[in-house]
């Protein structure tokens, strides 16, 4: 059929909507290196692979000339435009992403469009992938690891099988009104290999090594990494656990209208950032591939499509596992998500909340979250939300919960809503699992938590550097009803993390994993150095071998490490900490306590050094270095912080901390941070900073102001000025004990103090003369007369 007027205005909006999406931060247009062909003479090859080359522009101008009969050849045209760039780039690369996003966006703007025909459910005949007979994911998929044992790979199939599906139901999963083919929705997930026979290293909780720290992360510790995460084993997706039940046909369209209705107090719909999330699932180690959005939910619980709770509630967690594997954490479109999914486990809950939909605390259960939550016992009073001891009153004590397809027992790790900023959640390691007894919560099941902090939620110098995805304990406990779960996650210690990757069932690949190395004291500010893992973890599994094992590395692999969070550039972050200057350590301060988990039931607490103590030895300190700075030369070089570099205080670096030293930095000659509020912070690029020379201590690059003066210094006193006063004390007394101005009188040495030269014997030739003369031989007159 030809085009019509109306289906060409439906096709000029289509092509305008792809033209206008930009990316998450909006900064560039996804479509602006599809809008022309590509260059035949920079990129011959591409014209050898690809059959029918496409571009945005030629689309658009073949529109205009009236060259399309049917509205379908627009479609394929611009269809080819991305599976072209999809064939042709690798796999993970950015314009193949792209590729990806604008795909998805024409497919939905197509069919939104009642004008349009249907489009096809498969690619083009004249596409690449059909002309060569592969697919997007042929790299991947040929990255298979090492043959495995036929029992394991029938293992793996069948789970594979099993958890690839939406869900079990005897009807079309493909909703009347969705172009999307009945095939895609109950494809399978490809059979993932079972893990390689590798070394796998087991243990309790291990000290801290030292080596290879000081190196920066390169290619081949990233190749070393992907390697071995390609052979470990997948997730195999929720479990039949914790399901919502007994929701009806009705509260479902009405709990997916709250979710797509949502707006916050500003006014914004958060949806938005659903509605981003292309309905093609091909994000990596995901444990579903079947099509999947928040307008497909909401199409088949209008046609009633959904048999039970639990195949409703699992798609629906689906949909937010997808969108949290889509965007970063720590982004505003993240937060968007967590708030939805927040909101929607408060609608499904025991106890769901009453339109219309508000919450001062993002529908999260506790006021404050970490930075700015208070202990109970502290002198705010109501504001208190925190712990410094698992508290067993009022609950029952239980193994395990249940929650959407998650079974959390003590000492996981879990994402937990953030009452403050949505897009950081909670990172906590689970201490006790309990069935509450409080007259409002009564049976209902909870977690109590030991809440980890982020760098930007502690006050830290801005010389500091951190490792990537570095969070650091603390001593507030909280107790968070399931609700509050978002998904488990997983940290490591520091000699583990250098090592390896956590075994199943505590990490598998996709899932957030932190790294920690040291305690926050968010009351002094301080960090602490941890050097017993034990105290960090529930004493239930202190010791045990089985708890979080790894497959290890070819060799250690140190993770990369980054400055502060505060010094990114011109986009100032909001959160609770900020940066301080750096403290100096009085003597005996911040002393481990190997004995126990701080707040933990049964262990001491650390002694506090008394803050005069701690005041004197701050003026100490500084008349001491006050001291050494005056007879002591000024060096011209003022080391410039990178993200390679180690400090004093960052963690590249695992030996014991040397004193503390003057802060020389181009930063402090400043004026410090204060003085610095309009100033951008930048790195210098490895390529860059590899071509100065560093300071053998600290490993920051010696940067000077100005060339090198070549003059001649004079040298600095060989002696102390007590040792000098001495002296001179000395030889005032001699010259006064003289007064008949001998000259031996100005030897200082020798005037008063005995001297403590050894006498030298004499030889057997001087002894035989003085016999000699003592006896008169020495005069007997030689020669025969």
């Amino acid at each position: 059929m030809p085009v019509n007027a109306a289906q060409k205005n439906a096709i000029e909006e289509v092509i305008r909507a792809l033209t206008g999406a930009t990316s998450r931060r909006a900064k560039r247009r996804l479509a602006d290196m599809f809008l022309d062909l590509v260059d035949r003479d920079s990129w011959p090859e591409y014209y050898e692979v690809i059959p029918q080359p496409r571009c945005i522009n030629g689309v658009k101008a073949n529109l205009a000339q009236n060259k399309y009969k049917d509205p379908l050849d627009a479609f394929q045209d611009l269809q080819l435009v991305f599976l072209n760039a999809l064939y042709y780039n690798e796999p993970g690369s950015q314009i193949s992403k792209d590729a990806t996003t604008l795909k998805g966006i024409l497919e939905n703007e197509w069919k939104q469009r009642p004008v349009l025909p249907p489009p096809p459910t498969s690619a083009p005949s004249s596409s690449a992938q059909k002309v060569h007979a592969k697919k997007d994911q042929q790299e991947r998929a040929a990255a298979s690891p090492v043959p495995i044992h036929a029992q394991a790979a029938a293992q793996v199939q069948k789970v594979s099988s099993k958890a690839s599906a939406p869900s079990a139901m005897n009807v079309d999963p493909t909703p009347q009104g969705s172009s999307q083919p009945a095939e895609a929705s109950t494809a399978k997930t490809p059979d993932r290999p079972a893990s390689p026979d590798i070394d796998v290293d087991i243990g309790g909780t291990p000290e801290p090594e030292v080596g290879g720290h000081g190196s920066a992360r390169d290619g081949e510790s990233d190749e070393i990494v992907r390697q071995l995460e390609k052979g470990l084993p997948r997730w195999e997706g929720f479990a039949d656990v914790g399901w919502t039940e007994d929701l009806g046909p009705d509260r479902m369209v009405d709990i997916v209208a709250a979710i797509a209705k949502y707006r916050d107090e500003s006014g914004n719909r958060l949806a938005v950032s659903l509605e981003a999330v292309p309905e093609e699932t091909n994000i990596p180690d995901l444990s579903f591939n079947h099509p999947l959005s928040l307008r497909l939910v909401e199409s088949r619980a209008q046609m009633r499509y959904y048999g039970t709770s639990q195949a409703f509630d699992k798609e629906m967690s689906q949909l937010f596992l997808k969108a949290r594997r889509w965007y970063e954490i720590g982004t505003e479109p993240y937060g968007n998500v967590l708030v939805l999914q927040r909101l929607y486990q408060a609608l499904t809950s025991p106890n769901p909340p009453q339109p219309p939909y508000a919450s001062a605390t993002k529908f999260a259960a506790l006021p404050a979250g970490p930075g700015t939550a208070k202990p109970l016992h502290a002198s705010e009073g109501d504001t208190g939300v925190t712990t410094f001891r698992v508290s067993l009153k009022d609950r029952q004590l239980i193994d395990e919960v249940n929650f959407k397809g998650w079974t959390v027992r003590v000492a996981d790790w879990l994402h937990l809503s953030n009452p403050d900023d949505p897009s950081r959640p909670i990172v906590g390691q689970v201490f006790k699992c309990f069935l509450s007894q409080e007259t409002q919560r009564k049976g209902l099941p909870g977690v109590s938590v030991c809440w980890y902090y982020r760098p930007e939620q502690t006050f830290h110098p801005a010389s500091r550097q951190f490792w990537e995805k570095e969070i650091f304990k603390t001593s507030h406990f909280a107790d968070h009803p399931v609700e509050d779960i978002i998904e488990k996650v997983a940290c490591q210690f520091t000699a583990r993390h250098l090592r390896g990757r956590p075994r199943p069932p505590f990490w598998y690949p996709g899932w957030p994993l932190y790294v920690c190395d040291s305690r926050y004291n968010d009351r002094d500010r301080v960090f602490v150095k941890i050097k017993n893992w034990n105290s960090c973890i529930p004493e239930e599994v202190r010791k045990k071998e089985e708890f979080m094992p790894i497959y290890p590395f070819e060799r250690p692999v140190v993770p990369r490490s980054h400055p502060s969070p505060f010094l990114g550039g011109p986009h100032k972050i909001k959160a609770p900490g900020g940066i301080v200057d750096a403290p100096e350590k009085p003597e005996g301060e911040k002393a481990e306590n190997v004995a126990g988990a701080a707040g933990a039931p049964g262990t001491a607490t650390r002694k506090r050094p008394q803050r005069k103590a701690a005041a004197k030895a701050e003026a100490d300190r500084a008349a001491a270095n006050a001291a050494a700075s005056s007879s002591k030369t000024t060096p011209v070089a003022a080391p410039l912080p990178l993200q390679a570099s180690t400090s004093s205080y960052g963690y590249a670096q695992h030996a014991p901390q040397a004193p503390a030293q003057e802060d020389r930095s181009i930063m402090a000659a400043a004026g410090g941070a204060a003085a610095l509020n309009n100033a951008t912070v930048e790195e210098l690029p490895p390529e860059t900073a590899r071509l100065f020379d560093r300071d053998p201590e600290t490993n920051e690059v010696l940067w000077f102001a100005a060339p090198p003066v070549d003059i001649v210094h004079t040298p600095p006193p060989q002696h102390s000025l007590k040792y000098l006063a001495f002296l001179a004390k000395k030889r005032k007394q001699a010259q006064a004990q003289a007064q008949g101005g001998r000259d031996s009188a100005m030897d200082v040495d020798s005037s008063n103090v005995p001297s403590k030269r050894r006498k030298v014997p004499p030889t057997v030739t001087e002894q035989l003369e003085a016999l000699m003369r003592a006896h008169g031989l020495d005069k007997v007159p030689q020669g025969g007369s």
